[in-house]
């Protein structure tokens, strides 16, 4: 019933099940026998959940998250850091974290099985409330009652200028006033980070170059290195050489982004997660950090 709520479609929703779309619709039927009520509306086009069935599948979601924290529970028992645990990174981080970060998850936690997934900050908080991943690494946000945030570390912001910006042969930390009446670089709609970079530029005088919006920050850089204009990145990314781009750190108080880790409040996993969040930050502050220019 999940899934067909899920995917909103009978064939794909048995294929996720392994069982065939008959057995699957007689499981559903038998069940709102036993229930004397409908669940679903069944036409042509579409498959529409009654109240009723709205109800239902939000206990079933309960139902199988406590499945879920009993199995989970026993092998903590058994071992700590055991077993599969599904980690979402938004794609302003996951790129950039990773890179430092698995060498040393793997060395630490041989018997832990990292499931990755890069979304979206809105999806990644639906797919954590729903219990599908079992923590998201973010960029602080107003978050849920029922979600609890562990801080893993702050980053500074850098502005990348193309290598002929006459901004590329500063050889100190520059000013935020440098982008008064300039015009930056942004990712688009979705990306957390576009409202913190047009919050800074906004306190800065800046505006947005409405010419072009990226899907991602490797794409922003490549505009950057081409001298289509300016952005700014966060400092993991700056981190990571891009040919024909220079990166400069601003003076005090540089802008920065706080970025944490997110579970559920009442997760079984708290001390695996807990120890999780304990590697990226030691991990990210041990990392060697570049020097201004490129």
């Amino acid at each position: 019933m999940i899934a067909v709520h899920d995917l909103n479609n009978f064939s794909k929703a048995a294929e996720r099940c392994s069982v065939s779309q008959p057995t699957l619709s007689g499981q559903l039927k038998k069940l709102e026998g036993e229930l004397n009520a409908p669940l679903i509306e069944r036409t042509t086009r579409q498959v529409l959940f009654t109240a009723l069935g709205e109800q239902i599948v939000a206990l079933a979601r309960e139902v199988l998250l406590t499945v879920d924290s009993i199995r989970a529970t026993a092998k903590a028992n058994e071992k700590p850091m055991v077993g599969d645990f599904h980690i979402g990174l938004i794609p302003t981080i996951g790129p950039f974290l990773l890179p430092i970060v698995m060498p040393i998850f793997s060395r630490h936690f041989p018997d832990a099985k990292l499931y990755l997934h890069e979304l979206q900050t809105e999806t990644l908080l639906a797919k954590l409330s729903r219990g599908e991943i079992d923590a998201a690494i973010l960029a602080k946000v107003d978050k849920p009652s029922s979600l609890r945030e562990i801080p893993l570390y702050r980053e500074t912001m850098k502005l990348a200028v193309c290598d002929d910006d006459p901004l590329s042969g500063s050889r100190t930390p520059v000013d935020l006033s440098i982008l008064n009446n300039r015009s930056v670089l942004m990712l688009d709609d979705g990306h957390c980070l576009r409202q913190q970079v047009l919050a800074i530029c906004s306190a800065a005088g800046a505006h947005e170059d409405s010419r072009f919006q990226a899907t991602s920050l490797d794409t922003l850089l490549h505009m950057v290195a081409t001298g289509y204009g300016l952005t700014l990145i966060p400092d993991l990314a700056s981190r990571r050489p891009m040919q024909g781009v220079s990166y400069l750190p601003f003076n005090h108080p540089q802008p920065s982004r706080e970025i944490v880790m997110l579970l559920r409040e009442h997760t079984v996993r708290k001390s695996e997660l807990e120890s999780i969040a304990s590697c990226v930050t030691e991990t990210v502050n041990r990392a060697p950090r570049r020097t201004p220019q490129g």
